[in-house]
């Protein structure tokens, strides 16, 4: 598993990624902000089996591998693997690192049937994967690419598919739970890295469950047979190969999976703001003049990566995206996310990124020591940050101060253009309503533009015609 970084903001000289360590045979590393891998002796005949076949070549140009090859002028770090390195491979540099934990239904339905494909292709070449998690799979904007190469390792005839396990705890179950029952995978997958154990997705699912198309095998079967063999001390594998255990049965389990996923959808009428649209409170010279707005700043700074925080259907992530080179779309409201992807995908964007997270309660550490999975600012700094129509659902829904949420804007050390919506705006009146009258002091326009100043040199600004909405541009003091 690995995480790629982005270069030129938080990379250092040979660099080992803690993300990638729980390989014994693969470690990733960066140098001058290139995407390496070291490989042992094992890794590196199994990197050469699967670049010898035509599969590898098919896989990265249709866009679902990594495109990957062999260096040698690079020295691996001497504590990257232990036993030595035999040969060391540079990766194309995926544009902004996603975690599942932060994806809509769509994408991990969508990584989780890329997985499979994977299996299954991989099978008929001779090759097989270690394992089956969704970090392994990375987003550029709407397509899902594949990027452990080092996962790959050669068929050993006989033996089962070891990351069926792993695929159901990470892909299927949070799935099953999300399609049949609304339970949310994402809280679930921040809270475990591992997944959702067997017994855990059938302790969830109800008797009629059961009679749903997967249900009785994957989870149920899959449970009991767990609970059984976990209870004795034996060679599961060995007594599989003993039974003459063949390729075939992997591949039809593999078939009917993708069968079963690609069959699951997860279609609420509506959530909150998913029927809201960026523009609902203006009317059409405001929001054109909004767009003119954000349009001028990003032409002005020629950013490489934008983030567009409370993006909501994307409407200013696509107006960034005509000069960025890429937009990362983050919304709290996984049902809009999740229909912005599904039209980014449909639309063949790579540059846009849509991710579902509550900036109240952004992705943290995670993992060992807290560094496997990167907190959001880790994975790379911003050349501009959009915040529009946001500040408000921070500060009065979430409770945030003004000066707080502005010091963490002020931490990303990049220029942002922010919206501040006046108390007297209709929406910031609705929010105010459900709050005691005294509540949120801080949510005035003086106060808020002391404190953009304090951090902030304000480039521009501008108060739409509606006398309601402030726009500004900014750069960090120095």
């Amino acid at each position: 598993m690995i995480a790629v970084t982005v270069p030129g903001h938080i990379d250092t000289l040979h660099a080992l990624e803690p993300g990638s360590f729980r390989d014994p045979d693969s470690r990733v590393f960066t140098a001058g902000g290139r995407i390496l891998r070291a490989l042992s002796e094992q890794g590196a005949a199994d990197w050469r089996a699967l670049s010898s076949v035509s599969l590898f070549s098919e896989l990265v140009s249709e866009g679902k591998l990594v495109r990957t090859w062999e260096v040698d002028d690079v020295l691996a770090p001497r504590d990257g693997l232990h036993g030595g390195v035999s040969a060391v491979l540079e990766h194309d540099v995926i544009p902004f690192v996603s975690y599942p934990y932060e994806w809509t239904f769509g994408m991990l339905r969508d990584a989780a049937l890329l997985q499979l494909e994977l299996v299954r292709r991989a099978i008929d070449a001779g090759m097989m994967l270690k394992d089956s998690s969704p970090y392994n799979v990375q987003f550029r904007g709407g397509e899902p690419v594949f990027i452990d190469v080092g996962s790959f390792e050669q068929l050993r005839e006989g033996e089962p598919w070891n990351g069926y396990r792993q695929f159901c705890m990470l892909f299927l179950y949070p799935l099953f739970l999300q399609a049949w029952k609304g339970v949310r995978f994402q809280p679930w997958l921040r809270g475990s890295l591992n997944g959702i154990t067997p017994g855990e997705c059938r302790a969830i699912l109800s008797f009629r469950d059961m009679f749903r198309r997967g249900a009785l095998t994957h989870v149920a079967l899959h449970s009991r047979l767990e609970h059984r063999y976990e209870q004795r001390e034996t060679d599961v594998r060995r007594e599989l190969r003993e039974a003459g255990f063949k390729k075939e049965l992997i591949v039809a389990n593999v078939k009917s999976l993708e069968r079963r996923v690609a069959s699951l959808s997860w279609r609420p009428s509506r959530s909150v703001w998913s029927e809201y649209s960026p523009t609902t409170t203006y009317d059409d010279a405001d929001a054109a003049r909004k767009a003119a707005f954000v349009s001028e700043a990003v032409a002005s700074e020629r950013p490489r990566l934008v983030w567009d925080l409370g993006c909501n259907d994307g409407h200013f992530s696509r107006i960034a995206a005509e000069a960025a080179e890429y937009v990362v779309a983050v919304d709290s409201d996984a049902l809009t996310v999740d229909r912005l992807y599904e039209d980014l995908k449909h639309e063949g964007s790579t540059n846009i990124l849509p991710l579902t997270m509550d900036l109240t309660d952004p992705s943290p550490g995670l993992g060992w020591e807290g560094a496997e999975r990167r907190p959001l600012a880790a994975r790379g700094r911003p050349d501009l940050v959009l915040c529009l129509a946001l500040l408000h659902h921070v500060s009065i829904s979430g409770n945030v101060p003004v000066a707080d949420f502005l010091d963490w804007l002020r931490g990303l050390d990049s220029p942002l253009v922010i919206e501040f919506p006046t108390p007297e705006d209709p929406m910031v009146r609705r929010l105010l309503d459900r709050k005691r009258p005294a509540n949120h002091p801080d949510y005035r326009r003086d106060w808020f533009e002391r404190s953009l100043e304090e951090r902030f040199d304000v480039v521009s600004s501008e108060t739409l015609a509606s006398g309601t909405r402030a726009l500004y541009f900014a750069r960090p003091r120095s």
